[in-house]
């Protein structure tokens, strides 16, 4: 009975023993895919337009201020924020504080890149900010026609920053703002 328990026991061991050892699995990562976007342009009374992606809504911005738009993406939980600030003897000021916006990231920013936009044809000058990392907005632009006319815009997500969870929907916005700022027109 002794060597019947303890061949058992051998032959349990062995059963164990030749298993895989366990292993992590890989970390998953969101799946995420939005639809292509589809634009059209819209006309609201400000002394500029633009195409907006219709997966968008227009709407006014929060505080009561002419041409303070938000584009609302409800499927990302996310808004790009417009301001609108005529030109009058301060656009170094404008420039300044557009140019401040996106140094107030730096603590939790990765990184913050500018790429510099010029359109000779529509008259329209600015910069487009990205932002990496858990920073509060993943991009921010400005546009001039230097004479007449000042826009902002920045993205911001309605959730505590987790730049590996809205990496998807960063870039998804980040297109639809190089598109609006591509195709803006002063009036």
């Amino acid at each position: 009975m002794n060597l019947s328990k303890s061949l058992f026991l051998l032959l349990t061991v062995l059963f164990f023993a030749c298993a895989d050892d366990p292993q992590p699995k890989p970390k998953g990562f969101l799946a995420l895919e939005y639809p292509e976007p589809e634009y059209s342009r819209v006309n609201f009374g400000c002394p500029f337009s633009f195409e907006k992606n219709d997966l968008a809504t227009l709407a006014p911005a929060r505080v009561n201020i002419p041409c303070w738009l938000n584009l609302e993406y409800e499927l990302m939980n996310g808004s790009i924020y417009l301001t609108y600030q005529p030109v009058n003897n301060n656009l170094d000021s404008l420039l300044r504080d557009a140019q401040k916006l996106p140094l107030q990231h730096t603590i939790k920013a990765d990184a913050i890149e500018g790429d510099i936009y010029t359109n000779d044809i529509r008259n329209t000058y600015g910069m487009f900010y990205e932002v990496s990392g858990n920073a509060a907005s993943q991009a921010q632009f400005y546009l001039t026609d230097s004479t007449n006319h000042f826009l902002t815009g920045s993205v911001y997500f309605d959730s505590l920053p987790n730049y590996d969870s809205i990496v998807p929907a960063a870039a998804y916005l980040k297109k639809d703002i190089r598109y609006l700022m591509e195709s803006l027109e002063w009036k």
